[in-house]
């Protein structure tokens, strides 16, 4: 092959534009074999100048290598458990602990729940059932009704927190009490239909529960 053909002198024209000048023959031979020798995809017995007579080359393409190191440090980590208790991230402030101030967090709720049941008609309460069992319950005002332990009876207020094992829920006393799911029986009242929890099969957290299947069952105990 002539060696016009693989490389070409810049035109004058281009010299001026780009900064550069066009090496001497020996120079621009040895960058063009060392290039080719570098980038084709070859047999070790045979020469560049032998493959590119007889056919066309398909040079090599080397895909810049991504940094992991900047991947991962983009990643963000969350917090553990121990974490969230040091930081008191879940901890209600007293000044805070005001019933007043969660009023509107419960008028929030009754609309996310008559429009989460089309309604609340009463004509279908299995089909509202089905509904709250996956529903948020933040905002609700809770009254336990049944307990092993007699002091939790009667005691009634807005939840303000839920967790896997508790409920917590601050009353008209602005006071924050710390009720245990298990053992106990919640009712909630949303315009006049009365739907009643049972803590022992409860005890999941909200994310938990919206993803969980329940059976039903003819009798259930505290």
């Amino acid at each position: 092959m002539e060696d016009s053909l693989i490389r070409v002198g810049i035109p004058r024209d281009l010299v001026k534009v780009l900064g550069v000048e066009s090496q001497g023959d020996s120079k621009a031979g040895a960058f063009t074999r060392a290039f080719l020798n570098s980038h084709m995809r070859q047999d070790s017995r045979l020469d560049p100048r032998t493959l590119l007579t007889h056919k066309a080359v398909i040079l090599d393409f080397c895909r810049p290598k991504k940094d992991k190191s900047k991947r991962k440090s983009k990643r963000a980590k969350g917090l553990n458990a121990r974490q969230k208790r040091a930081m008191k991230v879940f901890h209600l402030k007293p000044e805070h602990q005001r019933y007043e101030l969660f009023l509107p967090l419960h008028e929030l709720w009754r609309q996310y729940v008559i429009d989460l049941c089309n309604g609340l008609t009463p004509t279908c309460p299995q089909f509202v059932q089905q509904k709250l069992l996956k529903a948020d319950f933040h905002g609700a005002i809770l009254t336990v009704v049944r307990s092993k332990c007699p002091s939790y009876v009667g005691a009634t207020g807005i939840l303000v927190q839920e967790f896997k094992h508790i409920f917590k829920i601050i009353t008209k006393e602005d006071k924050l009490k710390v009720i245990p799911k298990r053992n106990s029986v919640f009712a909630v009242e949303i315009n006049g239909f009365v739907s009643h929890i049972y803590g022992s099969k409860f005890e999941h957290r909200a994310s938990e529960r919206s993803a969980k299947k329940f059976k039903a069952r003819g009798t259930i105990d505290l």
